[in-house]
């Protein structure tokens, strides 16, 4: 009998679509980029300008040339720190409340908030 695969369930990330990130791990380690699309369900994220691949694309049309399109992939969510660009520095997140009395993340080391 075969056995059934496990679907996998919805993580909570630390980071969110738009955030300004640095890779911490493998072979684009110390890139900086914003996240383009956020895989919950898989805990992946699409980084701008990291894990480019290229692939070759036949034509679809009668005349048409093929092309060579480079695309980025996503990497695992545990592989990239929050980025604060205004000190050129990665840190972790922790959660406070503002003066409001909302949830905001926060930079560890710099304390700048980001939401």
């Amino acid at each position: 009998m075969a056995r059934k695969k496990p679907t996998p369930t919805r993580q909570k990330m630390h980071v969110k679509k738009g955030d300004t990130v640095q890779v911490i791990s493998g072979r684009d380690k110390a890139k900086v980029g914003q996240i383009i699309d956020v895989l919950p369900k898989l805990s992946q994220v699409v980084v701008e300008g990291v894990n480019i691949k290229t692939k070759h694309v036949k034509p679809r049309a009668e005349g048409e040339s093929g092309q060579i399109a480079t695309q980025e992939y996503p990497i695992h969510s545990s592989n990239v720190m929050l980025y604060s660009t205004k000190e050129n520095i990665a840190s972790r997140i922790c959660y406070s409340f503002d003066d409001l009395g909302r949830k905001v993340r926060m930079l560890k080391k710099t304390g700048e908030v980001i939401d």
